[in-house]
């Protein structure tokens, strides 16, 4: 059986596993946020070889507050209720800071989402976060 990225980094690193409950929602969307930007930036250098601003600009378009809040609207009937429950967690938490070029709404929605990714990621759910990108961007005509 193949290793999730997940699990190759906690062996190489001697990572011991931890209770995904003790995490708080900003924690899971800290890594949730990287890991989304992995993910989009993996599918737009996977569709052909672009000069580096190209491919800047759009990831850039896919991975801003505002683009996950429209995303995390999107898929809420495809959502579990855990993951529902991870999401308003995230969207609720109470952060420092602020995006840039976000509305408060738009980057609490994008931190929920972000917390789903990290929860997903951490939890080795890698298909089923493939399938919740897959369908958001779909239905949100993001790439």
């Amino acid at each position: 059986m193949e290793k999730s990225l997940n699990q190759e980094i906690k062996d190489k690193f001697a990572i011991a596993d931890v209770d995904i409950r003790t995490y708080s929602p900003l924690t899971l969307a800290y890594i949730g946020d990287g890991i989304f930007d992995v993910i989009i930036r993996s599918i737009v250098v996977g569709r052909g070889n672009t000069p580096v601003n190209q491919l800047h600009h759009k990831t850039s378009h896919v991975v801003k507050a505002h683009s996950q809040a429209i995303m995390a609207e999107a898929l809420m009937d495809v959502l579990t209720d855990t993951e529902k429950d991870i999401y308003r967690r995230g969207r609720n938490a109470k952060s420092h800071t602020m995006a840039k070029n976000a509305t408060v709404t738009d980057y609490r929605s994008a931190t929920g989402f972000e917390a789903l990714m990290g929860y997903l990621y951490l939890t080795d759910q890698m298909e089923r976060m493939m399938e919740v990108v897959s369908i958001g961007l779909e239905r949100c005509h993001l790439l």
